[in-house]
């Protein structure tokens, strides 16, 4: 016992949250009766035997903050970066990478498995090289006082000054510190979400891996004009100096409430408004609101995947469900007769039409609907597909859609998933209307972290034995 407020417990680690925290149960003493707590404790792992202490204890779930590992996991490592313990950016960096690794593919069989699929279809999940610095975008926040970093874990309101990032592109981190050192010397004020006062809340930042070019994207409740247009030049000749791979330099107004990364009005410092980046081949153009897969290694591996379950041949027509802006649409479309993309964002249909244009593809059809009216309208125009693939958020596809694509029955469908517990639920909707699960390949998309992706592999039963 610490005091009245504050408890301190030894206990056992029996699992993984979905976000790759420990979780633990303890019993109370309270009035001669004894009560149960659950209790969820970051940086733990799997049967270790650690010292909490706990937060107002009289809840039923608590958060608790890890005091001492009494018995380490075999696997636990010392975390590289200085802000593990308290930044949200990742959550396993004390964790042997191939534990990391292994983890994610039980945690794949035992969703499909709970479904009533065989896990025994799950391959080893597919890993990196090299798991750092692999992210091509992020996104900080700066503080009230107009400091730049990441959220403290656990508490979005907190912001944590970063002096580095090991899973950010190395440019992304030196582009970040630049802007974080002039909001400094200029003592510019951060916003503040309550009182919704204050000048610079966001800083984007692109990395194209594969050409280079950089995106330097300020967000800002004001526009850079009269007295901030100094501080705006100054950022100007700041970037361009110290990153010449800087190719779009932006600042973005936005005084909307919401706490999201949208803008008003865009104001172009230096360069263009967007970065060209290129994936297995092919030309994209990002603009800062575009959608594009963070890890550009691991996407070239989901697309190559993609490609050998999906075994587009050149007579067939295919659908692209949730295509963005054309991620799987443009190296599909190079092996099929006719391809139609689907997608609910217009920004993003109309990058995929620029895309295709860009990288000599004319067979394409771009469609802006939400996925089940624009699977009706593309069926009356194309007629039932050979293939579909789909890649949904993380929120899936949902039942109603899945419905509509068995339906449909194409008679090969590709499955990329970002949530393995959505995915699990939405292949289930296939199973009535004639579809067997194939393959499930595991790509750890963000080492580090509790996410997987999966690609997966659905045939109608007259067409499995031909797979």
């Amino acid at each position: 016992m610490i005091d009245g407020a504050k408890q301190s417990f030894i206990t056992d680690i029996e699992q993984l949250d979905k976000k790759g925290a420990g979780q633990a149960v303890v019993w109370q003493e309270e009035e001669g009766k004894r009560k149960k707590l659950k209790l969820t404790i970051p940086s733990t792992l799997p049967g270790e035997k650690v010292r909490v202490l706990i937060d107002r204890p009289k809840r039923r779930k608590a958060n608790a903050r890890l005091e001492e590992v009494i018995e380490a996991h075999p696997e636990r490592l010392e975390p590289p970066c200085p802000h593990f313990d308290r930044c949200g950016g990742c959550v396993w960096q004390h964790w042997q990478y191939e534990g990391q690794l292994r983890h994610k593919t039980e945690h794949v069989k035992a969703l499909l498995e709970q479904h009533g699929f065989d896990p025994n279809i799950v391959r080893e999940t597919i890993g990196m090289e090299h798991p750092w610095h692999y992210r091509n975008k992020m996104e900080f926040t700066f503080s009230p006082e107009g400091l730049l970093g990441l959220h403290e874990q656990g508490n979005f309101r907190q912001i944590i000054s970063l002096e580095t990032c090991l899973i950010a592109g190395e440019r992304i981190v030196k582009a970040a510190m630049e802007v974080a050192r002039w909001a400094r010397d200029h003592q510019l004020p951060g916003y503040h979400k309550d009182t919704h006062e204050g000048l610079l809340r966001h800083v984007m930042v692109r990395e194209s891996f594969a050409t280079g070019e950089v995106m330097v994207a300020l967000f800002a409740t004001e526009a850079p004009e009269g007295e901030l247009k100094q501080a705006a030049d100054d950022l100007t000749e700041r970037i361009t100096k110290a990153l010449p791979e800087v190719k779009s330099l932006l600042w973005l107004e936005n005084r909307a409430w919401a706490d999201r990364i949208q803008a008003e009005q865009t104001h172009v410092l230096a360069g263009r408004d967007f970065i060209y980046d290129e994936l297995c081949g092919f030309r994209y153009r990002l603009w800062f609101d575009t959608f594009f897969q963070t890890n550009p290694v691991q996407a070239a591996k989901l697309v190559e995947l993609a490609l050998e379950m999906g075994k587009p041949q050149p007579h067939e027509k295919m659908i692209d469900l949730f295509c963005g802006v054309g991620t799987f649409s443009l190296p599909f479309a190079k092996r099929v007769k006719a391809l139609a993309g689907i997608e609910i964002v217009e920004t993003s249909i109309e990058s995929a039409k620029r895309n295709a244009k860009d990288n000599g593809i004319d067979n394409t059809y771009f469609l802006a609907r939400d996925a089940r009216r624009g699977i009706d309208e593309v069926l009356e125009q194309f007629g039932r597909p050979e293939l579909l693939l789909l890649d949904p958020p993380r929120s899936g596809a949902g039942g109603k859609v899945m419905r509509k694509i068995g339906r449909s029955q194409p008679e090969r469908i590709v499955y990329v998933s970002c949530n393995p517990e959505t995915f699990a639920a939405d292949i289930a909707e296939l199973v009535p209307f004639g579809y067997t699960l194939k393959t499930v390949q595991p790509v750890d998309m963000f080492p580090h972290t509790a996410h997987v992706e999966c690609v997966s592999q659905l045939v109608l039963k007259k067409e499995a034995g031909k797979n």
